[in-house]
């Protein structure tokens, strides 16, 4: 199976099988599966809540640039990704 580029106009959403909540106790967002858990750090959190499969990570970027008035974000939100689609928590909506 070949994996698909991810480029500024891909659409992320979290793959079927996992739920991201917040988890107070862990004072951070988790995403939940049957298997376990993973926690993640603020930055994950914050990208993989904007991940719904309508937005592209051109405009997941900008909106967390606003949100944190930052710029320059995109390699770091293209590469989290990249990574979190090779770790299934993440697919990419055609």
């Amino acid at each position: 199976m070949t994996q698909a580029l991810i480029d500024a106009a891909s659409r992320p959403v979290i793959e079927r099988g996992f739920r991201l909540q917040w988890e107070a106790a862990q004072n951070a967002h988790v995403l939940l599966y049957p298997e376990g858990m993973v926690k993640l750090n603020g930055s994950a959190g914050e990208i993989m809540k904007r991940c719904n499969g309508e937005t592209a990570i051109a405009d997941i970027t900008s909106d967390l640039e606003r949100s944190f008035t930052a710029t320059g974000l995109y390699e770091d939100v293209l590469r989290f990704v990249q990574m979190a689609v090779e770790k299934r928590w993440l697919t990419i909506r055609p």
